[in-house]
């Protein structure tokens, strides 16, 4: 069984090809680093690596997607993407959910986050890999300390911003990266429609009504 799978729910633009069989393994990836351009690239990059690894998109049996949380316009560039391969294969679609996959095989008590632009992070606690606290967003000095965190997954540019009360544990940065968001879904169920979250408000907001002119008359369209 080939899967697809794509996340776009950082500035990253992640897309891999996994087998899985008796086996789970890695056929190819491509990574992005901070390449915030989603939209143009995410579908040639998907063709390119399909290509090195001489397979066609018709050779996938499904597709995983991350559906966050993440900013509006990445998560639906990676969701609508995933969405018209698998309309037109006719195959499943399955979403999962971003910081389970990037938390996937990060051992004991771990705390995941992943930049939220405007200052923030969204976040997600986990105990021996499941989730039980989370998806939020807040500022990266308010994530919460009270848990003795085994380890610790950031950004790297946001490790300074950490509060003292995380930095004993040991900080790593964990990516949703495509064996951990395969490991994460259940390619046996039938999938449901993909739920993007975005734990906020899209930064672009339709503009707020202007006052009418005292200048222009009423006028009555009988």
């Amino acid at each position: 069984m080939l899967v697809l799978a794509i996340d776009t729910s950082t500035a990253d633009l992640i897309v891999g090809l996994v087998r899985v069989g008796a086996a789970t393994e890695l056929v190819g990836e491509t990574v992005l680093a901070d390449c915030r351009q989603h939209n143009e690239l995410l579908t040639p990059t998907t063709l390119s690596l399909l290509a090195d690894e001489k397979l066609k998109l018709a050779d996938v049996d499904h597709i995983v997607v991350g559906c966050g949380p993440g900013p509006f316009t990445g998560l639906r560039v990676g969701m609508a993407t995933a969405a018209a391969f698998g309309d037109a294969l006719g195959i499943p679609v399955h979403g999962v959910c971003s910081l389970d996959a990037a938390a996937h095989g990060l051992e004991g008590s771990a705390l995941v986050a992943s930049d939220a632009r405007r200052k923030e992070v969204y976040w997600a606690r986990y105990e021996k890999g499941e989730r039980v606290e989370g998806p939020d967003v807040v500022r990266p000095e308010q994530l919460p300390t009270e848990v003795g965190y085994d380890v610790v997954s950031i950004t790297p540019a946001l490790v300074d911003r950490l509060p003292e009360g995380l930095r004993a544990a040991e900080v790593v940065h964990s990516q949703p990266l495509p064996l951990k968001l395969v490991a994460v879904a259940d390619l046996e169920e039938t999938p449901g429609p993909l739920v993007p979250l975005y734990l906020r408000r899209p930064d672009a907001k339709e503009p707020a009504a202007k006052p009418r002119s005292a200048a222009i008359p009423d006028v009555k369209l009988d």
